[in-house]
């Protein structure tokens, strides 16, 4: 049993300008690192397939869906802004579709076939994409995505979804928000944009905003005390992940202290989590992450926990 990674170069093609910080060489930098650390040996690697409108409508409005693909540039040079930060280009909507469908094929796999962990390294983002509207570099909720065909394709009826990138997961909270069939659980650096999740009361949303300075002891207890149990409580069929790796101290995207050593410990929780309820089933799939060393070596600490 392996690690499969799940990946398309049709993610490279959404671009947005030479200096945006969510640019294609984020995928590079994983891939080269793989490399370099000997993992690709260990790691079974899959293309991933395009979502269908059908998939994306489980979790946005269809107002929200036929808007995005009407409006979808075609040609090189063209260019919209779906919100401030979000802009789509000729190769966008591709991308997109690619990113959101490599978490319906890493559900397919840890259902039906023997390896049980999984992880999507996909661009654009997901996780602030709402019912129906795209924020912060995100088009579409791929996590989200995922977590509806797993209930609706194979019946589940408990989804952890774990999100530990340094940004609240708004989005994905304003999907599940009053779906009692999944649990979510979003650690966050507040105060930061999006400036959300600090007033949300709900017995399955599980929030821990922490301060600028956060640094691994400090995330690990406050893991280890909220999430944790939680989980466990929550016995889930399936454990979801929106990996987001711009917690690390190098990356300055937000002003967290984490390191290596914290992703490899929360994959590794979550693997004994996963095999005391769901026999192993893990999808994770990218998120944040922008310097990119520090988020290719985050990226091999964390499969590396899950093996």
């Amino acid at each position: 049993m392996s690690i499969t990674v799940f990946s398309h170069n049709y993610c490279s093609l959404h671009r947005v300008s030479e200096v945006h910080p969510e640019e294609p060489a984020r995928i590079a930098a994983i891939n080269d690192q793989i490399i370099r650390s000997g993992m690709e040996f260990a790691l079974t690697q899959k293309d991933a397939k395009p979502a269908t409108k059908e998939d994306l409508y489980r979790v946005h409005s269809a107002n929200y869906i036929n808007d995005v693909f009407e409006r979808a540039p075609t040609e090189p040079g063209e260019h919209i802004w779906l919100d401030p930060d979000t802009m789509m280009t000729a190769g966008t909507l591709r991308a997109a579709l690619y990113a959101a469908g490599s978490g319906i094929c890493a559900v397919d796999e840890v259902m039906t076939a023997d390896n049980r962990r999984t992880f999507c390294a996909i661009r654009p983002p997901g996780h602030h994409a709402s019912w129906d509207a795209a924020m912060g570099f995100c088009i579409f909720n791929n996590i989200a995505v995922a977590a509806a065909y797993a209930m609706q394709q194979y019946g589940l009826e408990r989804v952890a979804i774990v999100d530990f990138d340094v940004h609240h997961g708004n989005g994905t909270e304003d999907i599940f928000l009053n779906d009692e069939r999944v649990l979510f659980c979003s650690s966050f650096q507040h105060p930061l944009f999006p400036n959300t999740g600090t007033q949300t009361i709900s017995h399955e949303v599980i929030n821990i905003p922490l301060p600028a300075g956060c640094d691994g002891p400090t995330w690990q207890a406050a893991v280890r005390d909220r999430w944790l149990p939680a989980i466990d409580a929550f016995a889930p069929q399936l454990i979801l992940v929106s990996a987001g790796f711009d917690g690390h101290l190098e990356d300055d995207m937000a002003q967290f202290k984490l390191t290596e050593i914290d992703y490899h410990w929360m994959a590794a929780e979550l693997k004994k989590l996963a095999e005391q309820h769901c026999e192993g089933r893990i999808v994770a799939m990218l998120e944040g992450g922008y310097e990119h060393s520090s988020l290719g070596r985050s990226v091999v600490a964390f499969l590396k926990g899950m093996q």
